[in-house]
């Protein structure tokens, strides 16, 4: 156990801080790459299991103020991916001609778990913003 996780649980232990503050604490702690700097300077690719996709749109249309707040489990795509191993390979077929039709160069046979968590291992940097007027949306990883 770290030092700091080590401090929280003695804080909550002596009541100075209450249950949700240490758990508000202790998920800061695991968001925190090993060995970064205080100042936050040149901090290292996150390394932790990315657990969920979230998409935030804050907008502003003739209605009113629109809040959408969505989290996708990544699990729920790790669980699809495993799955694709029981499509028959003739509905393969046809899942990829269906998206060579559509200009997208993509074999479903080829997707395996493996591939999966290398792609997923490169949303820990995917970030999508978009700021105007009248909307807010964020995409990212988390």
């Amino acid at each position: 156990m770290s030092e700091n996780r080590r401090q929280i649980l003695d804080m909550l232990a002596q009541g100075k801080i209450t249950a949700a503050e240490a758990e508000r604490l202790m998920a800061a702690l695991e968001k925190e790459p090993a060995g970064a700097s205080a100042a936050g300077a040149d901090q290292p690719r996150r390394t932790e299991k990315l657990k969920y996709m979230r998409v935030v749109i804050d907008s502003v249309d003739g209605h009113g103020p629109t809040k959408v707040n969505i989290r996708i489990p990544m699990q729920l795509l790790r669980a699809g991916v495993r799955l694709t191993s029981l499509i028959p390979p003739q509905a393969r077929e046809q899942v990829n001609d269906a998206m060579h039709k559509q200009g997208i160069d993509f074999d479903i046979g080829k997707l395996t778990p493996a591939n999966l968590e290398e792609l997923l291992e490169q949303l820990n940097d995917f970030h999508v913003d978009v700021d105007n007027d009248r909307a807010k949306v964020r995409i990212f990883c988390e």
